[in-house]
């Protein structure tokens, strides 16, 4: 018997397409400054307005989810990616925070349709069993490698740009992601209970699960932390790091600001995560998934703890951002890998929207957290403590997880 490619034209179209979108959406807290500075905002309004974008991608991941599961992936992807584009030409002709904060919400659902939940399922139907937990690591690793290169990206345009034009170049890039749509052609690799049985009948059966309760409540930790450090780092970099040596190997490379500093910082996460990506999709397949989430959150809050308890410093800047990187987002494939393992995978993207959902409330309320204690206390410690607190919770609400096949049992 000839075993399944776990390389195939689906997971390779699809990374490209994660690794563009997150290229786009991590760089957004390299424009907190200038956008304030030119406009004259509190730290808090253009914050609002990622949170908004946050919170509207975890509303539109379900939607998005159902949308590709009914009429196809490929028309699903064509709407996120038009509006991923309209809202990012748009913002940049914005010169209210209400006018930002509105057109993040078109912004936060174009990602939703060119993200996770939508390329994960893709990929999670067009795979084998026994490759899947790998393939949704690989694609996953995709994205962490557009953060690698999102938030350098910006920081250079800004350079010899506007940030408006800056965000057109950016919607024109969306665009280019169409290219890889002839080659997203995923069989249908589900069970035949799994075709013969509705999405609201599946849904119902997760809604009544404990463990799909406890994996939404435990993701929201991880958005919490992503979208805080996605979008306040590179300014609690730039404003607290101490000044980066002349003499110094970063001063060589070229990093003489802590505005580089921080835009590197999110490269360095990104780069990192790689790595953490692909050792949790490669350690999904042979390890039980929910102890392994309960040491990545654990893993997270220690480093979270220590980092904020030291000094701030280019080498703790960039030890964190290494550290916190092999964590980043080794949670997306064994959380969706759960999700498809306990529920099955013909509406896996429906499912994991829901559970995104949770992620992105996190999500809003990190970067909403952020900029309103910065504007009240002048810094981020609370909400980075706060951070530190859910990632404990979320660590403990994986353990009761039971992580059986409920469709085998269904069946």
């Amino acid at each position: 018997m000839t075993k399944a490619p776990l390389v195939t034209p689906v997971l390779i179209a699809g990374s490209v397409i994660l690794m563009i979108s997150f290229a786009v959406r991590a760089s957004f807290g390299v424009f907190q400054i200038p956008i304030a500075e030119e406009f004259g905002w509190m730290r808090a309004d253009f914050s609002l307005a990622i949170a908004i974008q946050n919170l509207a991608w975890g509303i539109g991941q379900p939607l998005f989810g159902a949308l590709a599961e009914r009429f196809g992936d490929r028309r699903a992807i064509i709407a996120g990616a038009l509006l991923y584009a309209a809202g990012l030409v748009l913002s940049a002709y914005a010169v209210t925070p209400g006018q930002h904060q509105l057109l993040a919400i078109i912004i936060g659902f174009g990602i939703a349709g060119t993200g996770f939940g939508v390329i994960l399922a893709i990929v999670g139907r067009a795979t084998s069993a026994e490759n899947r937990s790998m393939a949704l690591g690989i694609a996953t690793a995709a994205g962490s490698a557009g953060q690698v290169i999102g938030a350098p990206s910006a920081e250079f345009l800004l350079q010899s740009w506007s940030w408006q034009v800056v965000f057109v170049i950016f919607a024109a890039v969306i665009l280019a992601t169409l290219a890889a749509l002839p080659f997203l052609r995923s069989p249908q690799l589900a069970t035949r209970h799994e075709l013969e049985e509705s999405m609201g009948t599946v849904l119902a059966r997760a809604m009544r699960d404990p463990s799909y309760t406890l994996i939404f409540l435990g993701f929201f930790s991880c958005g919490y932390q992503l979208a805080f450090i996605t979008a306040h780092f590179p300014a609690f970099v730039t404003e607290l790091c101490s000044p980066i040596d002349a003499s110094s190997l970063l001063a060589g490379l070229g990093i003489t600001s802590t505005s580089a500093l921080g835009a590197v910082s999110i490269a360095v996460i990104g780069l990192f995560n790689i790595l953490g990506t692909l050792t949790a999709g490669y350690l999904g397949k042979r390890y039980t998934k929910k102890y392994l989430l309960f040491a990545v959150y654990v893993g997270r809050t220690i480093a979270a703890a220590v980092f904020i308890l030291m000094p701030i410093t280019p080498a703790s800047v960039l030890i964190f951002s290494a550290v916190m990187g092999s964590l980043w987002l080794a949670t997306v494939p064994l959380t969706s890998g759960l999700v498809a393992h306990i529920y099955g995978i013909r509406y896996m993207g429906t499912l994991y929207g829901f559970v995104f959902l949770s992620h992105q409330i996190g999500g809003f309320l990190g970067v909403w957290l952020g900029g309103r204690m910065y504007d009240l206390h002048g810094d981020y410690t609370l909400v980075w403590w706060i951070g530190v607190g859910v990632g404990a919770f979320s660590a403990i609400v994986h353990l009761p997880i039971r992580e059986r096949q409920m469709v085998a049992l269904a069946a």
